[in-house]
C-alpha cells in the first residue's frame, strides 16, 4: 500500500507548502536530509508521510464479530508453537557474545 501511495504522490503535479522553523530545527534537517542522502523537501515529505500514515493507523478500528474476537484472543493468549526456525534461532550465538 505504501508503494501505491508513493508512486500515487510522485505521478501527482506538486504543490506549494510554506513552513517558518527556527534556524536551528532548519539545520537540523539539512543535516538528516544530508546524511541520508535526500534533499530537504524529500526529506520533510517522507517523514510527514510516513507520521501522517501512523497517525490514520492509530486511528483505525477493526469491526468484527464475537465470535472472531474470542479466536483472535485465543490466538494471541496461545504460547507459541515450537518449530525448527525457532530452535535454531535459539541455539545460535549472538554475535556481540563472547563465546
Amino acid at each position: 500500500m505504501k508503494n501505491a501511495i508513493a508512486a500515487t504522490v510522485k505521478s501527482a503535479p506538486r504543490e506549494t507548502l510554506n513552513l517558518r522553523i527556527p534556524a536551528a530545527e532548519r539545520g537540523l534537517i539539512d543535516r538528516a536530509a544530508k546524511s541520508s542522502g535526500k534533499t530537504r523537501t524529500d526529506f520533510i515529505l517522507s517523514a510527514a508521510r510516513r507520521a501522517a500514515e501512523e497517525e490514520l493507523l492509530d486511528r483505525t478500528i477493526f469491526v468484527v464479530s464475537p465470535a472472531t474476537y474470542t479466536k483472535f484472543v485465543a490466538m494471541l493468549d496461545a504460547p507459541p508453537e515450537p518449530n525448527e526456525r525457532l530452535r535454531r534461532t535459539m541455539q545460535t550465538m549472538p554475535p556481540w557474545s563472547d563465546a
